[in-house]
């Protein structure tokens, strides 16, 4: 089954530009919303032109009239996957307040903020919305107080979600751990995964959204784990 007219958030690279990609390759549309824009030559690196709308998730009214335009546009959302996030790395007391804020409102408000706007598709059409939580959502480092304070939001707006629609649409909630992304890019040394990290490519955990959104009429992925096979941050 063709997954339909996908909106995938953070689509302009890693994750997010491997599901786009990943939709496409199934026969659906894939539309990406992300604060840059998209490479000219295709995220995906073959030349493909790539939908999207250019929008900043922190600022949540924004993300909610992009969400309206872009089905407006297209004639309506059949998915929605929330591959959008950031982080701001050390301790509490050492992270500016605005930094540490931006995570929080991205991560968690700006994920909300594209579903309450999709919603009204994904109701009519029985549609799937695929959110993007980590392994720090369900465990808590040091430094990482506002990616886990995210990334803990999203896994509790997800189980409430799909309780509140549990009948009329789907819900999945993906808790990926690392990933051979430009997350990591800027980071001071001491917060960068260790050169022998195995980490697992965009590519491959995008299969595992593909997987959630092909489900039948009535059957449900509610959450996946997935993570490389030696994963410092789970269990």
């Amino acid at each position: 089954m063709s997954p339909g007219t996908v909106l995938v958030t953070g689509g302009a690279s890693g994750l997010g530009a491997a599901v786009a990609s990943a939709v496409a390759a199934a026969g659906g549309r894939p539309v990406v919303l992300d604060r840059v824009p998209c490479d000219p030559a295709g995220p995906w690196g073959d030349g493909r032109e790539v939908e999207q709308h250019t929008v900043d998730l922190a600022d949540t009214r924004a993300a909610e009239a992009a969400v309206r335009e872009v089905s407006a546009r297209v004639g309506g959302l059949d998915a929605v996957v929330t591959c959008a996030g950031t982080d701001a790395c050390g301790r509490l007391d050492d992270v500016p307040g605005q930094d540490w804020d931006r995570v929080v409102m991205v991560n968690l408000l700006g994920t909300v903020a594209v579903v309450r706007a999709a919603m009204p598709d994904l109701l009519e059409r029985r549609g799937r919305v695929v959110t993007v939580a980590s392994t720090l959502g369900l465990r808590a480092l040091s430094d990482a107080t506002a990616y886990c304070a995210s990334k803990f939001g999203v896994v509790g707006f997800t189980r409430a979600l799909a309780a509140e629609t549990q009948g009329r649409m789907g819900v999945t909630m993906l808790v990926p751990g690392g990933m051979h992304t430009a997350f990591f890019d800027g980071r001071d040394a001491q917060y960068l995964p260790p050169p022998d990290a195995k980490l697992n490519q965009p590519g491959d955990v995008a299969q595992a959204v593909m997987f959630a959104l092909s489900q039948p009429p009535g059957c449900e992925v509610r959450e996946l784990v997935v993570t490389p096979a030696v994963e410092g941050s789970w269990p």
